[in-house]
């Protein structure tokens, strides 16, 4: 259930089946509304390209009834995946977004490029540098002073939100703070010299 959804005995419920039991009483049928999945199933009941296999969802990352983010890409370059979701003046967002209480959903570029999809993640903040450590799948992104708090999102939302979606560790970092550490780690090597 979504966190301060509220149900009463007649509602009409829109769920995912999670898993179903035989029991003495008669089946007990678990349902979700909360699981990644069913965001999923909604966008493919809204936009036929992502049913018809045209546009596909790389990924997703949720916080159920706050935020959600949904990368994807298409197999047909004529097609925008993005615009293709969210529909003439967002009216196919607009059905998902009200189906699930008014949840933010961030519709995302998929990119096989790691930091293209980062940058892309971590939208509308903008992004001034990217240092990535591949061994062990982490970036530092550095973004202007002033965006720092966008890029991060309330309570790290957008940030934590982005390092699911894309599977890095995201470490953001405001302009001056990426220059007082790159003097710090100067100093350090002329210390050692």
């Amino acid at each position: 259930q979504i966190y301060r959804e509220k149900y009463r005995q007649g509602d009409r419920v829109r769920a995912i089946i999670v898993d179903v039991q035989r029991t003495s009483k008669g089946p007990q049928i678990t349902l979700s509304r909360s699981r990644p999945e069913f965001l999923m199933k909604l966008f493919e009941l809204e936009v036929p390209e992502i049913f018809e296999r045209i546009i596909e969802i790389k990924a997703i990352a949720r916080e159920p009834g706050e935020r959600s983010k949904i990368a994807v890409s298409s197999n047909d370059e004529r097609i925008d995946p993005v615009g293709a979701c969210v529909g003439v003046k967002g009216s196919r967002v607009q059905n998902i977004v009200r189906e699930l209480n008014n949840e933010r959903i961030d519709i995302v570029l998929w990119s096989s490029q790691p930091q293209v999809f980062v940058t892309k993640a971590l939208a509308p903040a903008k992004i001034v540098n990217i240092e990535t450590f591949h061994g062990e799948d982490r970036m530092t992104v550095v973004v202007d002073d002033e965006k720092l708090s966008l890029a991060i999102g309330k309570s790290g939302q957008n940030a934590r939100l982005a390092a699911k979606l894309t599977g890095w560790k995201i470490n953001i970092l405001s302009e001056s703070e990426y220059t007082a550490m790159k003097e710090a780690e100067e100093m350090e090597k002329v210390d050692l010299d």
